[in-house]
C-alpha cells in the first residue's frame, strides 16, 4: 500500500529514536546542541566495539574500520550533496574547522585583499577572518537592515571590490532564524571574482543542505547541532582544497584531500556515527512514502526533509502566533513561519523585562530554554539589546510537538 506523501510527520516514532526524550524534560534549547539519534549512537558502538584499530594495515579488521570511515565520508558527501567525497573535511568543530580555513587562505593572498563578513553571525565565521586584519587583509561588514532584519544584496554591493577574495555569511542565523537567499549571494559574489564561506550550524538541522545547488565554495556546521555527536564538517569545492596549502605532515602531499587537513586523521567513531543519521533519513522517508519512497538515498532524505520542515512550520506557527499577539513582545526576526524565510528558531525580547530572568522560570516547569547573545555578540550590540541581556530563544527542531509549545505558551502566560 502506498503511503501518501502528505501523510503528517509520525512523532511516536520520531521521538522514539532520540532515547533522551523519553524524560520529563521539554528541549526547546536546540540551537545549542540537539538531543542525539539512537541510530548514530549504534553506529558510534559498532564501531569502538567491532573495528577500534588504527587504518591501514593489512589484516581484516583494520580494513573493515577504512572501510567504515570512507563509508562515513561518504555518507555526509551525500547528506549535503558534494559532488565528491574527498570534498568533505571532518574535524572537531566548525569553529575549528574555519579557523584552519583561515589560515589556508591567507597564505593564498596578499595584504590589501579584503574579506567580506556579516554582523548577523556566530562568531565561529567571523573572527577567524577579522583576525586575518593582522596579516594585512581588509575586513568590512555586511550589516543586517535594522528595520527588516535581513541581509540586502543593495548592501553588499559597495562592499564589493576587485579586491575582495571572500564573503562569509550564515545560511541561517541562530537568532534570527532567517534563511539567506544563498544562490542569489552566491551568484553576485562569483561574478567579483570571490568567494563565499557559509556557517550552516543554524540550518542543516532543519533543511536538507545541497552545496551544488547553491554552488557555495565553502559551507561548514556542526553534528551536534544536527542529531549527532560533538563533531562537524566543511565541505570545500574540489579546486580550492586542492589549491589551498595542507596542515597535515610535510610528506602529505597537496593532492591528499581532505587528509593534508586533518591533522591526526578524522575521529572515527564519531565520523561513522554520522551514519546513522542517514539511517534515520532513509528509515523517515520509508515509513511515509511506502511505495513511493525515492529508489535512491538522496531523494530519500530529500523527502525525509521535506516531512521536518512542514511539522516544524506547524510548530513554528504555533509560538509566533501567539507572540505576535503580545503587544509587549518583540521577535527579533522574521515575523511569520513561512518555511520559505525562517527555521523554528525563535528569538524575542519582552519590553522593559531582563531576557535573563525569563529562562529560569521555565526551569521548574521542567522546560529548557535559554537567553543571551549565542555568540553572535555584534549582532546584539549592534540592536542595542545588550542591556537587556540579549534575547530569549526559543529553538525548535522536528522532534518537538504541538503540544509542547502549548506547555510552553501555558507557561509564559503566567509571565507576560
Amino acid at each position: 500500500m502506498t503511503i501518501a506523501p502528505t501523510r503528517p510527520l509520525q512523532m511516536d516514532y520520531v521521538r522514539q529514536q532520540f532515547p533522551a526524550l523519553a524524560g520529563k524534560w521539554v528541549f526547546f534549547d536546540n540551537a545549542g546542541g540537539s538531543q542525539t539519534l539512537k541510530q548514530v549512537v549504534d553506529r558510534i558502538s559498532e564501531y569502538l566495539l567491532t573495528s577500534n584499530v588504527q587504518l591501514g594495515a593489512s589484516y581484516a579488521v583494520s580494513q573493515l574500520a577504512g572501510d567504515r570511515v570512507l563509508q562515513a565520508r561518504e555518507a555526509v558527501a551525500t547528506l549535503i550533496n558534494a559532488a565528491d567525497s574527498t570534498e568533505v573535511v571532518m574535524g572537531g568543530s566548525t569553529s575549528l574547522l574555519l579557523r584552519l580555513l583561515s589560515l589556508g587562505l591567507v597564505r593564498l593572498w596578499n595584504p590589501g585583499d579584503e574579506v567580506i563578513v556579516t554582523n548577523t553571525d556566530h562568531e565561529a565565521n567571523v573572527s577567524p577572518w577579522m583576525d586575518l586584519e593582522q596579516q594585512g587583509i581588509v575586513v568590512k561588514i555586511w550589516r543586517v537592515n535594522p528595520e527588516t532584519l535581513e541581509l540586502h544584496l543593495a548592501d553588499l554591493e559597495p562592499l564589493l571590490t576587485s579586491r575582495t577574495r571572500l564573503v562569509a555569511l550564515t545560511h541561517a542565523s541562530n537568532i534570527l532564524g532567517t534563511i539567506n537567499p544563498l544562490r542569489q549571494i552566491a551568484d553576485r559574489v562569483h561574478a567579483e571574482g570571490a568567494m563565499i564561506c557559509v556557517d550552516g550550524v543554524g540550518y542543516a538541522a532543519h533543511r536538507l543542505v545541497d552545496v551544488q545547488a547553491l554552488d557555495v565554495d565553502f559551507y561548514a556546521y556542526s553534528f551536534y547541532k544536527t542529531y549527532g555527536p560533538h563533531y562537524a564538517v566543511l565541505y570545500g569545492k574540489r579546486s580550492h582544497l586542492l589549491n589551498i596549502p595542507g596542515i597535515n605532515h610535510y610528506f602529505i602531499g597537496e593532492a591528499e584531500i581532505p587528509y593534508k587537513f586533518q591533522p591526526g586523521n578524522v575521529n572515527y567513531e564519531l565520523s561513522y556515527g554520522m551514519v546513522g543519521l542517514c539511517d534515520y533519513l532513509k528509515e523517515l522517508a520509508q515509513l511515509h512514502y511506502g511505495e513511493a519512497v525515492a529508489p535512491n538515498l538522496r531523494g530519500q532524505m530529500q523527502q525525509a526533509f521535506q516531512r521536518i520542515s512542514d511539522h516544524e512550520a506547524a510548530i513554528g506557527d504555533r509560538l509566533i502566533n501567539y507572540l505576535n499577539g503580545k503587544p509587549n513582545v518583540r521577535i527579533i526576526g522574521h515575523p511569520h513561519a513561512d518555511q520559505t524565510h525562517r527555521v523554528p528558531t525563535i528569538s524575542f525580547v519582552i519590553h522593559s523585562i531582563d531576557s535573563a530572568t525569563i529562562p529560569p522560570k521555565m526551569d521548574a516547569h521542567r522546560i529548557g530554554i535559554r537567553y543571551g547573545d549565542f555568540y553572535a555578540k555584534r549582532l546584539i550590540q549592534d540592536l542595542d539589546l545588550v542591556k537587556q541581556n540579549g534575547v530569549v530563544r526559543v529553538s525548535m527542531v522536528h522532534y518537538n510537538t504541538l503540544e509542547e509549545v502549548d506547555r510552553l505558551i501555558e507557561c509564559f502566560e503566567q509571565l507576560f
